[in-house]
């Protein structure tokens, strides 16, 4: 019996196995959300320089493989036995081998999140395409996130090339037919793009970054356009109690910035999971 069949005969199996890889997958994300912004920072400075006719620095090699993960604390190198994905926090306590400087948690929450989030997706679509590109979308939301609550920043690197990969999986119509991912794509991309001119124009002051509307037409790419009002719907809701809720027990400032991006982020999970059950509900409650 080949793997293939014993995945269609064994769901339970084939949820398993897309969990163990997941984990493994979280592990890198990890080191895109930490990594990639500072590509970007590398990449402007070299640029900036360019510009001035200045020779740009020399500066180490650094990218998604180079150098090895270290502790930040201590630079000691993280071993293969110490890089095992949840695992390896467990086991050492959240903390660092050598130094033993706390490890922040959020590593251990990306993976499991990561795993958790996958195992879902299998277990919904099953042994098919559609939880490949599921699983795609999902690994990209959580990277785009995570960076977003870090630098308030949606890299071009990844919110682009999701647009484009959206377009590519819904000509075989996997989460929307193709007419629909296209209009999905622009609409997203201008609703928020309204929405920043209107609130720069009555207050002076920029509400969101360019990064949301190309996370919206991504979105609206996999999606389709009949997703959007979900997704904004969602994020919109999420994102005001969360503000609200921060304003008034964390004594959050109300000109400090929240980045969105992880609200779309959620809506957009939702919408893919959901998205048909809470349209058929809505218009149920009409």
């Amino acid at each position: 019996m080949s793997l293939f069949q014993v995945f269609q005969s064994h769901p339970a199996l084939f949820v398993t196995a897309v969990v163990a890889l997941s984990l493994a997958v979280g592990s890198f994300l990890n080191v895109v959300i930490h990594r990639v912004p500072k590509m970007l920072e590398r990449q402007w400075r070299a640029e900036l320089a360019e510009h001035a006719g200045q020779e740009p620095a020399r500066e180490p090699r650094y990218n998604l493989v180079v150098p090895r993960s270290q502790c930040p604390a201590c630079g000691h190198r993280i071993g293969a036995l110490e890089n095992i994905p949840l695992v390896s926090y467990l086991v050492l306590g959240g903390k660092c081998s050598a130094c033993k400087a706390k490890i922040p948690p959020r590593y251990a929450i990306v993976e499991a999140l990561t795993g958790v989030l996958s195992g879902y997706v299998a277990w919904r679509y099953g042994f098919t395409w559609t939880t490949a590109a599921a699983l795609v979308f999902a690994w990209a939301m959580i990277a785009l996130a995570f960076i977003d609550l870090d630098t308030f920043y949606l890299p071009d690197d990844i919110t682009l090339p999701l647009i484009w990969a959206g377009l590519l999986v819904n000509m075989g119509g996997v989460f929307a037919d193709l007419p629909a991912a296209v209009v999905g794509a622009v609409a997203g991309y201008f609703v928020l793009w309204i929405v920043f001119w209107t609130y720069k124009f009555a207050t002076g002051k920029e509400g969101m970054g360019y990064g949301d509307f190309k996370l919206l037409a991504a979105i609206g790419a996999w999606l389709g356009w009949k997703m959007l009002p979900v997704v904004i719907l969602l994020s919109s809701f999420v994102g005001a109690a969360v503000g609200i809720s921060l304003i008034v027990f964390a004594r959050h400032g109300r000109n400090v910035p929240i980045p969105f991006g992880p609200y779309l982020v959620l809506g957009g999970l939702s919408a893919m999971f959901w998205g048909d059950a809470l349209i058929k509900y809505y218009l149920q409650a009409l």
